[in-house]
């Protein structure tokens, strides 16, 4: 090879190399000058700032004023904090860009024994400790030009999905520092033996005022009265109810004919209804009915069998997108919500008021008296009485219009409504839909449902503020296998009676063998021929029936293990082979064309 011309092996190297050193030069370049470019492909716009973000900062009046205080060198050292701390700052990064000058942001590094830790912990941040003996600082102060504080003490990993909600619900709450009057009248254990979670964040937005069960009026200045699980209410406390209302008042109301969340507290009413003022309504609610849906109930523990491990449990249902209203801004956004013991309403046929279902159950549904739901927990018993009309039952729906005085004399004798009604208050129950972690001091909220997502969507909808409502439901929900629900559901439903029945034979096969064996061995005697044959015959009949249940079970998951391997070849196979197609089709085409261009030459 003569000197001085670079092989091609040799320049395919320093060319790789280049383009290696050009690839890390260019993130660099981009992850510390462009960092509010991002390129954003979650379902939801995960990484994205949503439209109510948007709209508080553009609406905002006043500055606001950020103080991120965050320990660089010791944080440095965690890989994951030191990561979700660079997105916290470059989340606020684009607040203050979008802000226009409203958000004045400094960060804070609060080093031990400085100034700065002082102001720290003036400030209300909390220090987490580490093993080496040292502290992290990582937290959000932020305050407004009159009087308002708000703070994030530790911006906590188990709450970085709900992060954009956090930030943005602080400036919303420091912009507007006259928070709306809620009133709450109710029987359920809101507060004891400690606050829920619902209730935390309502009080956190909103001025709550509890009204007691002694309530004569509804006192002036408020804004949004929530009725959850109310206990039995005078003619005149309803009529202060219906007056409220006709004048314009919201009301967010919560009934429930088996309320699970007050059955665990002794002395408290399982049922509550409000039937004069939904009537007038033009709501059909009986309190006396509880639905069973087949194709929302969650998945339950099922008892020993190891092939079986869960089964459906059509008390309590989960609802996913496919059961929620998607134009309603209360409902559009929901990803999923649990409820239990439900009941349902309806539209009266003499209604001079609108309907509009928010929440609602699947067509696998039957109505069934509460009386009787409630001596059976057994879920193959409550499966069992699901017999599927295809009716779709109302949950939870919005009513507005015009409507008359429930109670004719005593006062406005119409007026126009807008109400929220929910036949169910087992939605503030923590267990159905969040996770409490932390210490006693700092305990930190983890949904793994939107049933606060849907009691605060439903509140701001009232009360007229919309903006936070989009950014609360952005945190990733859980994506069901809604197919697989589906055949299991189906499946399910198909060959449960046929299990049952086998069950039965062979829980008698099984006393009649036992009653044989300890009839010979009371008498001690020898079993004669004729039942020695007998004992036999059982054990081949429960033998067979064992076979036959097992080719059920076997059935039962057929379709799913079916789906399941289809699904393994188009993610394993199906995208190698296509690619690997691709690549010789090219090749043939390339190998064509050089033929062509060889007989031309």
């Amino acid at each position: 090879m003569p000197k001085g011309i670079i092989s091609r092996r040799t320049y395919a190297w320093v060319a790789l190399v280049l383009a290696v050193l050009l690839f890390a030069g260019f993130n660099i370049f981009m992850d510390n000058t462009v960092t509010t470019a991002r390129l954003d492909l979650t379902q939801n716009g995960q990484f994205s700032l949503s439209d109510g973000t948007r709209r508080i900062l553009a609406n905002l009046k006043e500055p606001v004023t950020l103080k991120f205080y965050y320990s660089r060198e010791v944080g440095a050292r965690f890989a994951s904090t030191e990561s979700y701390s660079k997105r916290v700052r470059d989340l606020l990064g684009e607040y203050v860009a979008l802000a226009h000058g409203k958000i004045i942001y400094s960060e804070i590094d609060p080093a031990p024994f400085t100034p700065e830790e002082d102001q720290a912990n003036a400030d209300g941040m909390t220090p987490a400790p580490t093993d080496t003996g040292e502290v992290v600082y990582f937290g959000l102060a932020a305050s407004n030009s009159i009087d308002g504080k708000e703070t994030i003490s530790y911006f906590v990993p188990a709450r970085e999905a709900y992060l954009e909600y956090d930030l943005s619900a602080l400036i919303y709450r420091l912009a507007t520092p006259k928070k709306p009057k809620l009133a709450v009248v109710s029987s359920l254990p809101l507060l004891s033996p400690q606050p829920m979670a619902a209730y935390v964040a309502l009080a956190q937005q909103y001025d709550v005022q509890d009204l007691g069960a002694n309530f004569a009026a509804i006192p002036p200045g408020i804004d949004l009265l929530l009725l959850a699980h109310p206990p039995g209410l005078s003619r005149q406390q309803l009529t202060a109810i219906d007056q409220f209302v006709l004048k314009g008042g919201k009301a967010l109301v919560f009934v429930d004919p088996m309320s699970e969340l007050a059955q665990q507290n002794s002395g408290m009413q399982p049922s509550s209804n409000l039937e004069p003022l939904l009537t007038a309504w033009g709501v059909g609610y009986n309190p006396a009915n509880v639905v069973l849906d087949g194709g929302t109930a969650q998945r339950v523990a099922a008892g020993d069998d190891p092939r079986n491990p869960t089964i459906a449990y059509p008390l309590w249902l989960h609802l996913t997108p496919d059961d929620f209203n998607r134009t309603d801004p209360i409902s559009a956004a929901l990803q999923s919500v649990n409820v239990a013991s439900v009941g349902s309403i309806a539209p009266l046929k003499t209604a001079t008021t609108h309907f509009n279902t928010l929440l609602g159950t699947s067509s696998q549904t039957s109505v069934v008296p509460r009386n009787v739901v409630s001596m059976v927990r057994n879920p193959e018993q409550l499966a069992a009485m699901v017999q599927p009309g295809g009716n779709r039952y109302a949950i939870a729906a919005r009513i507005y219009g015009t409507a008359k005085t429930a109670f004719p004399g005593a006062g406005v004798a119409s007026g126009n409504i807008n109400v929220v009604v929910t036949a169910d208050s087992d939605l503030f129950d923590d267990r159905f839909w969040v996770r409490m972690s932390g210490t006693a001091g700092r305990p930190v909220a983890q949904p793994f449902a939107d049933n606060g997502a849907f009691i605060l969507n439903a509140v701001e909808s009232l009360t007229g503020s919309q903006d936070l409502i989009s950014l609360r439901t952005r945190a990733p929900g859980d994506h069901p296998f809604t197919k697989v629900r589906a055949l299991r559901s189906a499946a399910e439903v198909t060959f449960r009676e046929t299990e049952q029945s086998l069950r039965a034979r062979l829980n008698a096969a099984t006393q009649t063998l036992a009653s044989l064996q300890q009839g010979g061995k009371g008498a001690g005697i020898s079993l004669t021929a004729k039942e020695r044959s007998e004992i036999e015959s059982t054990r081949q009949g429960m033998a067979q029936t064992r076979s036959q249940l097992r080719d059920v079970q076997r059935n039962l998951r057929a379709n799913i293990d079916d789906l399941g391997k289809k699904l393994a070849f188009i993610n394993i196979a199906l995208v190698p082979l296509l690619l690997c197609g691709f690549v010789l089709v090219a090749a043939l085409i390339r190998r064509g064309q050089g033929k062509t261009k060889r007989t031309r030459a």
